[in-house]
C-alpha cells in the first residue's frame, strides 16, 4: 500500500459562520471558540497517527492563512463545490492527484472520537479487498469516509444532513459492487442536546484526550 492521507474537513472558526445551531446557549463568539477547540483537538489526534499523512480541506478560501498557522505540518487543500458532496468529491480528487493511494476524510465535530477508530480505518483502507470505509454517526450521517478510488456517485445528489446519508451511501456502493467496511458508531456535536453528551464523553474518555475542548468547558465552569 502506498501513502495514505487523513484529511480533516474544516471551516475557519469565524463567529456566525460555525456551530450556529449551538446559539443559544452560546453566543456566536463562544460557538466559534468551541469549534476552534474542536479543530485543535482533531489536528492533534491526526498528527499523532503514525501511518498516515495529515491534511486539511479548508473553507472558505480566505481561511488558508489561519490553517497555515495552526497546522503548518499539514497538507492544505481548498474545499471546492456548491454542497458537501461536491466538496468531498473534489477533496478526494485533489488528494489522489497528489499521488496518495488511499484517503480518509473525517469531520471536525467529533472531538472525543477514539483514536483507535481512525487507526482501524487506516488498516481497513490499506486492505485491497475493501473499497469503501465508513464511520457512521448516530444521526444517520458519517464522521469518516475512506476511499482508494474516487466514486463520484457516492456524493452526487445526496440529501445531506439527514438520516438517509449513511444508508443511501451504502446502497449506492452495493449497486456499484463495492466492498464496504464500517467502523463503530459515534456522535458529532451539532445541537444544544449534543453538549451534555459531549460533557459525559469527556468525563469517561482518557484524561489527555480532547484537551482543548476540556479547557473550554473548564474555563466556563470556574
Amino acid at each position: 500500500m502506498g501513502q495514505i492521507v487523513v484529511t480533516i474537513m474544516a471551516k475557519a472558526p469565524r463567529p456566525g459562520e460555525v456551530k450556529t445551531r449551538l446559539c443559544p446557549p452560546f453566543s456566536t463568539e463562544e460557538a466559534a471558540e468551541l469549534y476552534r477547540c474542536f479543530l485543535l483537538d482533531k489536528i492533534e489526534q491526526v498528527r499523532a497517527l503514525k501511518t498516515a499523512n495529515p491534511a486539511i480541506a479548508y473553507t472558505p478560501v480566505g481561511g488558508k492563512r489561519y490553517f497555515e498557522e495552526i497546522a503548518p505540518d499539514f497538507v492544505l487543500i481548498p474545499q471546492q463545490g456548491p454542497d458537501l458532496g461536491a466538496r468531498l468529491a473534489d477533496s478526494f480528487d485533489q488528494l489522489f492527484t497528489r499521488g496518495y493511494t488511499g484517503a480518509l476524510a473525517i469531520d471536525s465535530d467529533t472531538p472525543t472520537l477514539p483514536t483507535h477508530f481512525l487507526e482501524q480505518a487506516l488498516d481497513l483502507i490499506a486492505t485491497p479487498t475493501i473499497d469503501l470505509v465508513l464511520g457512521p454517526s448516530d444521526d444517520g450521517g458519517y464522521y469518516l469516509i475512506g476511499l482508494r478510488t474516487l466514486y463520484r456517485e457516492l456524493f452526487e445528489e445526496m440529501t445531506w444532513s439527514t438520516a438517509e446519508v449513511m444508508p443511501e451511501t451504502i446502497r449506492r456502493a452495493e449497486v456499484k459492487g463495492l466492498k464496504v467496511s464500517t467502523l463503530p458508531l459515534w456522535f458529532d456535536v451539532d445541537t444544544p442536546e449534543d453538549l451534555e453528551r459531549l460533557r459525559t464523553s469527556l468525563q469517561i474518555s482518557e484524561a489527555d484526550a480532547a484537551r482543548h475542548t476540556r479547557d473550554f468547558f473548564k474555563e466556563r465552569a470556574e
